[in-house]
């Protein structure tokens, strides 16, 4: 590269903005870094701007237009001409990682996408470069700020879910809409990049289930008060066995050694398991545009210094169809005899373990709340089916995972 490198970028929106005046203002301080000076070569935005005369004058595309289309088809017309990409783009990274790469392999260019994942959280360079030769067992972690703070806002004021929601809203935390953040689709999106990133495994957006929390009421949290538990929602990717990675987004609650029960707010954090190294935690400001265009520039920052984080792949790594997890099971239940022993016998049936029983109210307000040890997620659906069809029940069974490792 030369002493000047032209950096295009797609897109005006919040995040655009803040890169192109974050990179101004930089710009003296990374060619201290990186050797070279980066200047803005032109801005693009869907309403106006040519992309091929952007294309043209850049020696680097920054794409923070979002969505898949047409960045799907800008990005990739800028790897295969040997422009380097940085993008924010968890969605186009996860659904065409293998295109992108394939169009950076021909063009001999890099792709970057910390910015992609957890926001101003290093993850993607900690994972690929920094432990890029240690064997990874586990990445896992809250990758999602909005959700993170509808859940503190519950538990702290004992706020509805949909108060906390348009309290989320109201702070610019959440979108309009908001529904690939509430739903779990935003963090599936970012642990399908990870899995890939640390196992090699050819993980697909449609191999990570998902869950997300708008079924979660102050009751669960209330309760998970009671029995010292904070509630997350989480992202896991992990090895199953020698030949197996399991790939999941799932609210859960946590015990208070664990290094992510304390993350509130809009924050997110990120933890990597490995025998070598135990267990390392990252953790700081989750979405928004200063915090996304900060890891953006550290992006561009790179590519100006040279190597690219490309996916390698290990083709002998499948999906695992099943896990084990601990449960947290809530009923509302009917106030007379064998309630209680009818559950349990269901449950011993299906080899589940009982670890604490809640009993509370009386007549109409009677509940149970039960914990469970860790167990086939299988056999714990398969007995809560049975749960559920049980006549003493006066609402469907609730139940959220429960993460047992504490840390301590």
């Amino acid at each position: 590269m030369s002493d000047e490198v032209l950096v295009g970028i797609l897109g005006k929106g919040t995040v655009g903005a803040a890169f192109k005046e974050l990179l101004e203002q930089r710009a003296g301080m990374v060619e201290e870094v990186a050797g070279a000076r980066p200047k803005v070569s032109g801005v693009l935005s869907r309403k106006r701007g040519d992309f091929d005369e952007l294309l043209a004058a850049s020696d680097v595309i920054v794409e923070l237009i979002g969505g898949t289309d047409p960045a799907r088809e800008y990005v990739i017309r800028a790897l295969r001409e040997g422009r380097h990409v940085v993008t924010a783009n968890k969605q186009l990274v996860a659904q065409h990682g293998d295109e992108l790469v394939a169009a950076a392999k021909e063009g001999g260019a890099q792709l970057r996408f910390e910015a992609a994942v957890a926001g101003a959280i290093p993850v993607i360079r900690v994972v690929q470069e920094s432990l890029g030769a240690i064997p990874i067992e586990k990445v896992f972690g809250i990758v999602n700020g909005t959700t993170n703070y509808i859940l503190t806002e519950m538990s702290r004021a004992g706020l509805s879910y949909e108060q906390a929601l348009e309290q989320a809203q109201d702070f610019g935390y959440a979108e309009a809409d908001p529904t690939d953040d509430v739903g779990g689709a935003d963090a599936a999106a970012k642990m399908a990049i990870l899995a890939r990133l640390a196992f090699g495994a050819p993980v697909a957006l449609d191999d990570v289930s998902y869950e997300g929390i708008e079924q979660i009421s102050p009751d669960d949290l209330a309760y998970a008060k009671e029995l010292g538990l904070s509630l997350k929602l989480l992202g896991v990717a992990e090895r199953v066995g020698d030949r197996q990675v399991s790939v999941r987004v799932f609210p859960c609650f946590l015990y208070p050694g664990h290094p992510l029960a304390p993350i509130e707010g809009p924050f997110n954090a990120v933890m990597v398991e490995a025998p070598t190294i135990t267990e390392i935690t990252m953790s700081g400001p989750g979405a928004g545009g200063p915090e996304t265009a900060s890891a953006v520039l550290g992006d561009v920052v790179s590519v100006i210094g040279g190597g690219s984080p490309l996916f390698e792949e290990n083709s002998k790594l499948t999906i695992a169809k099943d896990t084990e997890s601990a449960f947290y099971l809530h009923l509302e239940v009917e106030d007379r005899p064998g309630v209680l022993a009818k559950i349990t016998e269901i449950l011993g049936e299906a080899e589940v373990s009982v670890r604490s029983v809640v009993q509370r109210g009386m007549g109409d307000d009677a509940r149970l709340v039960m914990v469970m040890h860790e167990v086939s997620e299988r056999r714990f659906q398969s007995a809560l089916k049975k749960i559920a069809k049980l006549r003493f029940l006066r609402s469907p069974p609730r139940s959220i995972r429960v993460i047992e490792e504490e840390f301590v």
